[in-house]
Order: structure tokens, then C-alpha cells, then sequence
């Protein structure tokens, strides 16, 4: 959320969804509908937070079952790591509800107050973690906040041998043409990427990407402005119509391995994803 333009929730749900009446949002609100980032119900005299999420749960009439699986590859008191596939959205967005991760693991595993730790696009497949206990999850929440995960990602992607490799990538990243769409905008730098290839085949590579920052897309969006967008990126550089994904073409961007500290024993946690991209043979001419 904004700061400084909105001092309670309610008035930022109001502003920011206009074609919802304020006395819809209020009945949501005391319904308990309208979720803080701790997983807490929002009332509707909370704090607008700089920065903060909210999660609102609404009714989806005609929901696209989408047939892929996650899986579970941690659990402890407080955290779960999943490995989330292509095409399952992390949180309700658009047209999906149930068929979210969150939502999902809610139902299988009778978690009401699960909480994702981070952001994961519904086109990339990978790891993602979530909190299961309020009394800890803002200790989680910090590392990312702090930049103190170490994110891997793989992607495949167009080769230049013009380039000196390893690269970082750093610029400023903002709005692009369309709402789904960002850019590189003029101004200080707000995204940093290290990238790397690991193996080359023709005219494609695979590579590792490690953010340093957490802008959205900032993967997609730098990868692009080198002039080597992600094979079957369903966002860029062109925007494909909404509801027309191909599942044969899974976008290959894999979030393969988080690293951190553990907050509450001090433990060095590192987990990977055993999900594989496409094989670059299958991509020669």
C-alpha cells in the first residue's frame, strides 16, 4: 500500500477498487474477509501499512481447474516449503481462487492461518515458502524484507557470445505499457541481477540467475532488456490475451534454491526444487 495517502484499510479498498461500493468493503471487512500480511482479519479502522499486503478471499463462479501437483519438500512448527508447479498462481488473483497453492494447502492440510513469506509469478515454477504460526512470522518475513535469502533461479534463454559473462544487471524497474507489464524506467537503480550461464547449445542457454533485489518481474525484465527474453514468456516482450496459456509451453524460469539462516535456531537452511526445465536439445534447429 501507499504511504502517507491512505490511514486506514478501508479507506485504501474504497480508493483502490472503485466498482466495490464502501458499504461491500465494510461487509467484507466485518466478515473477516479481508486479511492482513500476518494472516490476521482486517478491520476496517487498521493502519493502511507502507508497503503491506492484503489478502481478500472472494467467490470465483467458473474456476479452470489447473492439472499440475505441488509438492511439500519441508515442514517444521513454523515454516513449509513447497515446490509449486507452472501455472498455479501462489495467492487468489484474476479468476483463481481454489485453484491457488495457498488455497490448496489450506484445504489438504487444514492450515488456517498459512501465510506465503514471498512472491512467485503464477507462470514460474519452483520454491516457495510460507509461515504457519503467527507468534514467528514476522522473523521470517525480515529475512526477506532484509534481502537475507539467497534466491537461485534457472532460466532458458537466446545466447550472446558478445556479452562478458558472468554479468549484473542493475536499473531502475517500473511500470511498462500495460498493468501486467513492467520496464526499465529512467532513475537510480532498483533491481540487481547476476547472471550466469551454465550451458550453451546453439543458439539457447541455460542460466542462473540470483537476484539481489525482489522487483516483480525483475527476471523477465532484465533478461528482455539484453535482448534475451525467457523461452515462452507469456508476458514478454508480448502480452499473450488473458485465458489463452498453452501448457505444452511452460514459461522456463525455475526458482531452484533458496538460502538463509534460520531466524529462530540459527540453523543454515538451504532447500531445492526437484523440478527440471525443458532440455535444451529439444530446441535445435
Amino acid at each position: 500500500m501507499p504511504a502517507g495517502r491512505f490511514a486506514t484499510v478501508a479507506e485504501f479498498l474504497v480508493h483502490q477498487f472503485p466498482h466495490v461500493s464502501a458499504s461491500e468493503w465494510l461487509a467484507r471487512l466485518l466478515k473477516g474477509e479481508v486479511l492482513l500480511e500476518d494472516g490476521a482479519p482486517a478491520a476496517a479502522d487498521s493502519a493502511a501499512a507502507k508497503g503491506g499486503w492484503l489478502f481478500y478471499f472472494r467467490t470465483v463462479e467458473r474456476e479452470t481447474a489447473i492439472p499440475f501437483t505441488h509438492e511439500v519438500l519441508y515442514r517444521d512448527a513454523d515454516l513449509l516449503v513447497v515446490d509449486k508447479p507452472h501455472f498455479l498462481p501462489v495467492i487468489p488473483s484474476g479468476g483463481y481462487l481454489q485453484e491457488t497453492l495457498l488455497l490448496r494447502l489450506k484445504r489438504s492440510l487444514d492450515l488456517p492461518d498459512l501465510v506465503p513469506l514471498h512472491r512467485l509469478d503464477r507462470d514460474t515454477a519452483g520454491l516457495v515458502l510460507f509461515s504457519l504460526r503467527k507468534p514467528t512470522r514476522n522473523a521470517y518475513c525480515a529475512l526477506f524484507r532484509d534481502h537475507l535469502v539467497h534466491k537461485t533461479y534457472e532460466a532458458l534463454a537466446p545466447y550472446r557470445d558478445d556479452l562478458a559473462w558472468p554479468l549484473r544487471r542493475e536499473s531502475r524497474i517500473g511500470a511498462g505499457a500495460h498493468f501486467m507489464q513492467q520496464a526499465e524506467v529512467d532513475g537510480p537503480a532498483n533491481a540487481i541481477t547476476t547472471i550466469t550461464p551454465l550451458h550453451i547449445q546453439g543458439a539457447l542457454a541455460r542460466y542462473q540467475l540470483e537476484p539481489l533485489t525482489g522487483q516483480r518481474h525483475q527476471l523477465r525484465v532484465h533478461m528482455l532488456a539484453l535482448g534475451m527474453p525467457i523461452v515462452h514468456d507469456g508476458i514478454y516482450p508480448v502480452l499473450t490475451p488473458e485465458g489463452a496459456s498453452d501448457y505444452a509451453k511452460p514459461l522456463q524460469l525455475l526458482a531452484r534454491r533458496l538460502a538463509f539462516r534460520d531466524p529462530l535456531s540459527g540453523q543454515a537452511r538451504v532447500f531445492e526444487s526437484s523440478r527440471q526445465l525443458l532440455p535444451l536439445a529439444r530446441f535445435r534447429p
